[in-house]
């Protein structure tokens, strides 16, 4: 689906969905208020653990927020699709047009993929199609990887699959572990989403020309 037109006076409203600390989010957010005439703004941060970090972030920022827990439920399939619809219906609450995805860990089925297919999308901390998936830095480092960074992407059915929006690398350094890693990564990630947003906002990449050069 297609954006509409959007401009300062009436930009694209995103949700943030996030599992963890929401360092991301922040930087987001700080960005879109820093930005004189900023073509998108966060209309809500939703989480699905109730304890993640990037609650307090949201509410200090005076983001709207909602949590999202999974539905206490034995068939794993049906919790998902339960889940995915509660999270539908405070997305359409809230008025959203668009995703990204900022440390969300669910992956997500195939069916809500497709209700917002060209209006999703996700930051990874490699340079995929290079170790998709949960422990990117950890199988960075087992690989002997002597470069990492981040790729901002749209979001397809597959696990870190869909059309690649743009790119940043940092050198893996001796002494490296999971930690030192991720921080040297996370501020290119900081920096890199949130000017990807913008190409997107305003209209200057899509789902079938994803590429930002």
């Amino acid at each position: 689906m297609s954006l509409r037109p959007t401009s300062p006076e009436d930009p694209l409203r995103l949700a943030v969905l996030v599992s963890g600390s929401g360092s991301g989010m922040e930087a987001l957010v700080r960005y879109q208020r820093a930005t004189e005439g900023p073509l998108h703004v966060t209309s809500l941060v939703l989480t699905d653990k109730p304890d993640a970090g990037a609650i307090q972030r949201a509410v200090s920022l005076g983001c709207p927020v909602e949590v999202v827990p999974l539905p206490p439920m034995e068939d794993r399939t049906a919790r998902r699709h339960a889940h995915e619809s509660l999270v539908q219906a405070a997305l359409e609450a809230h008025g959203v047009e668009a995703i990204v995805l900022s440390g969300w860990m669910r992956l997500l089925t195939p069916t809500f993929v497709a209700r917002w297919e060209g209006r999703l999308l996700n930051i990874h901390p490699s340079l995929l199609p290079a170790f998709p998936g949960a422990h990117a830095h950890r199988d960075a480092l087992a690989a002997g990887a002597t470069e990492s960074g981040c790729t901002v992407h749209f979001v397809d059915a597959g696990m870190d699959t869909g059309p690649i929006i743009a790119q940043r690398a940092v050198p893996v350094l001796e002494g490296d572990d999971i930690a030192r890693l991720a921080e040297r990564v996370k501020v290119e990630e900081h920096s890199l989403y949130p000017r990807a947003i913008d190409a997107f906002a305003s209209g200057t990449i899509s789902f079938d020309r994803p590429r930002l050069d």
